[in-house]
């Protein structure tokens, strides 16, 4: 199963999207629709409610009033989070029940409004943002909602900032022009990514990034950052610590546009029993093929034991955003090297440039290689030696910064 968050500010188009998606073979599951079922007249939800803001929230008929309540509970941080206190744990448990009732193969949509502000991004495969411009927000709930100016105003100011949802957001969806263009962006993003992407979670394939270089790119920060809060939340307490390594992480540098990420365990054996969480978040393990930036061969640096090289690599499984991911013990040689080979290329623009050429003839030689797994398999072996030399170099220049404090 693919579960992909879908928020967005009031306002932005998310019920446009989420339409589409479910008319293009999605389950969806609308926290709105939710949040209005746990209130309904008869429930606790609603009960707590009058208790908490008064029998003003309440029509004539004993429903709620939705607008009488939000005019109150938006009015102050202090309403807004008793509201949230009544309303998010009912939210959450109804939700688990749905998720858990969907199909194995399933694209599975959460529509959620504040799935910036509660942090949840991270649970998700994926997040898509529905944007719009906040005076196209403010002008659509006033003229096709009916709603009051200063409230369209307080619900926007309320909720996550243009920034915050772009930290988060994997696909960004912009609402702002005809109805149609949307639609298309939801028709090309369900067949190019969503689709292959759940398929490559159920079958446990990773996807391949081609030993092409381009130019450095500055996502990749922002890329390695959410990939980094997901495998955290995968990892546990069995990950020491994880860290943004490889090409994508030296700034300046050309690089395969795959997101390089180093997971620091205690053991192998906490290597091992990550295999399955991993893969259930979209990371499945890859067996037999060499992380992009290769070890130095055996003995580099007196370490002569292959054990304590030993690492476990997996992939991502969504087309859209390649990854390697190695998990390697604490302290062991690869697990250093792959901190000081970054650090020392972000600090020294002549190895930096020196690598840059080293990349370019690898990628030259791979170029001529039609099959992709020969073509992957040329690069990393054309840049080995220098990996052999880099590595007394970069703890040389380990060693020096240490001394320098």
């Amino acid at each position: 199963m693919l579960r992909m968050g879908l928020t967005g500010g009031i306002g932005a188009g998310k019920s446009t999207v989420a339409k589409e998606l479910v008319a293009l073979g999605a389950v969806l599951v609308d926290a709105d629709v939710i949040a209005r079922e746990i209130v309904e007249p008869g429930t606790e939800g609603l009960a707590e409610l009058v208790d908490a803001f008064g029998e003003e929230i309440l029509r004539g008929d004993g429903s709620l009033d939705r607008p009488a309540l939000a005019a109150k509970a938006f009015a102050s941080d202090e309403a807004r989070a008793v509201l949230n206190a009544i309303t998010h744990p009912r939210v959450g448990r109804r939700t688990a029940e749905l998720v858990d009732s969907a199909a194995d193969d399933a694209i599975l949509v959460q529509d959620i409004p504040l799935l910036v502000e509660g942090g949840m991004a991270p649970a998700f495969h994926l997040v898509a943002v529905v944007h719009a411009g906040e005076e196209e927000r403010l002008r659509r709930l006033v003229e096709q909602r009916g709603m009051p100016e200063n409230d369209a105003r307080a619900r926007i100011a309320a909720q996550a900032t243009e920034r915050q949802r772009r930290e988060v957001a994997d696909v960004w969806l912009d609402n702002t022009g005809e109805p149609d263009a949307i639609v298309d962006r939801v028709r090309a993003l369900w067949h190019d990514r969503l689709v292959p992407f759940e398929r490559n979670i159920r079958t446990r394939v990773a996807v391949d990034a081609a030993p092409v270089l381009v130019p450095p790119r500055e996502h990749w920060d922002a890329q390695a950052a959410r990939l980094i809060a997901r495998l955290a939340l995968a990892c546990g307490g069995r990950a020491v610590r994880i860290d943004h390594v490889g090409s994508t992480a030296v700034p300046g540098l050309e690089a395969v546009d795959a997101v390089d990420i180093q997971i620091t365990v205690r053991d192998i054996d906490d290597a091992d029993a990550l295999a399955e969480p991993l893969a259930a978040a979209g990371f499945p393990r890859i067996e037999g093929v060499t992380h992009e930036e290769p070890k130095p061969s055996y003995g580099a640096g007196g370490e002569t034991d292959p054990a304590v090289w030993s690492m476990r690599l997996h992939g991502s499984a969504d087309p859209g955003r390649p990854a390697g991911i190695a998990i390697r013990v604490d302290g062991w040689p690869g697990q250093t090297f792959a901190l000081v080979l970054r650090d020392w290329l972000r600090a020294d623009p002549q190895a930096r440039a020196e690598f840059a050429a080293v990349k370019r003839a690898a990628a030259d030689a791979a170029a001529h290689e039609s099959d992709p797994p020969v073509a992957a398999a040329v690069y990393g072996e054309s840049k080995a030696p220098w990996f052999d030399r880099a590595y007394h170099r970069a703890r040389a220049w380990s060693e020096e910064s240490d001394r320098r404090g």
